[in-house]
C-alpha cells in the first residue's frame, strides 16, 4: 500500500467518528424540536387561557372598566401564539438539557459525570424559580408602581404585543439572573478564582449587579432594584456553596495524606 493510499486511509477513518457525532447531534436536535412542537399543539387549544395568565398581574391593577388593546391587526392571534411557543420551549427544557446531557456524557470522566448531572438539575430549577419569582413577586410591584404614577387624566390600555415582550424580556432576565449562584460555583470549583478574591470585590459585584438590572429591565429605579438586589443575594449563595466544595477539597486530600502516611 502507498503512503497516498495509507494517508486517504487515515483520513477517512478521522472522519468516520465526526460524522457520527453530527448524525448523533442531528438525530437530538430533532427530538428536542418534535418534543417543542408536540407541546404547543397540546397548548394552543389554551393559548388565550395562557396569555390571560400572564397577564393578570397588570389586569388586575388596572382601573375598573379597563383592558388591554391590539393595536395591529394580527396581534389578536400572534401574541397568544407567541406566548404558547414560548411555554412549550419552556417546558421542554428538562427535556432539551437531557438530550443535550446524553451527547455530551460520553466524554466526560466520572467525577465530571457526577457533578454535571446536579448542577443541570439546579440550573433548570433555578431558571424556573426566576421566572416565578418575576411573576408572583415582581410584577404585582411593578405594575402597581407603574399604574399609580402617572397623571390621573391617562388611561391605562396596554397594547398585549407590547406586554407579551415586556414580561418574557423580564422573565428571561430573572431566569439568567437566578444562575448566578451555579455560574459563582463552577468558578470557584474550576480554580478560575478563589472565594477570598470573589469576597474582596463585592462593592464591585454590587455596581455590576446593578448595571445589569438597568441593561436588562426597563429603565425606572423599581425594575432595577428587584433585579439588582437578588442577584447579590444569589452571588453570595454561590460564594457559601464554593466555601463549603474547598472545605470538603481540603478534608478530602488531609485524609488521602493521612492514608498515605498511614
Amino acid at each position: 500500500m502507498s503512503s497516498g493510499d495509507s494517508q486517504d486511509q487515515q483520513a477517512k477513518q478521522a472522519q468516520a467518528p465526526l460524522i457520527e457525532h453530527l448524525i448523533e447531534l442531528r438525530s437530538r436536535l430533532m427530538r428536542a424540536v418534535i418534543v417543542v412542537l408536540v407541546i404547543f399543539l397540546g397548548l394552543y387549544a389554551f393559548a388565550n387561557d395562557i396569555y390571560t395568565f400572564v397577564a393578570q398581574p397588570l389586569m388586575a391593577l388596572l382601573p375598573e372598566g379597563s383592558q388591554m388593546i391590539a393595536t395591529e391587526v394580527a396581534s389578536p392571534f400572534l401574541a397568544p401564539f407567541k406566548l404558547t411557543l414560548v411555554v412549550a420551549v419552556f417546558a421542554a427544557v428538562p427535556f432539551i438539557l437531557h438530550q443535550a446531557w446524553s451527547f455530551v456524557a460520553p466524554g466526560l470522566y466520572d467525577n465530571e459525570k457526577a457533578l454535571a448531572i446536579p448542577l443541570l438539575i439546579s440550573s433548570v430549577g433555578l431558571f424556573y424559580a426566576g421566572a416565578a419569582f418575576a411573576y408572583y413577586v415582581v410584577f404585582p410591584l411593578l405594575f402597581a408602581f407603574f399604574t399609580q404614577t402617572g397623571p390621573e387624566e391617562i388611561q391605562v390600555m396596554t397594547d398585549i404585543n407590547q406586554y407579551l415582550n415586556f414580561v418574557l424580556k423580564l422573565f428571561f432576565a430573572f431566569g439568567v439572573a437566578f444562575e448566578i449562584p451555579i455560574a459563582t460555583f463552577l468558578l470557584i470549583f474550576s480554580g478560575a478564582t478563589t472565594v477570598e478574591s470573589l469576597s474582596k470585590k463585592r462593592p464591585y459585584i454590587i455596581l455590576g449587579c446593578f448595571v445589569v438590572g438597568m441593561l436588562l429591565t426597563p429603565p425606572d429605579v423599581v425594575s432595577q432594584s428587584l433585579l439588582a438586589v437578588p442577584m447579590y443575594l444569589l452571588y453570595e449563595v454561590g460564594l457559601l456553596f464554593g466555601r463549603l466544595v474547598r472545605r470538603k477539597a481540603v478534608k478530602d486530600a488531609e485524609e488521602d495524606e493521612l492514608s498515605e502516611n498511614g
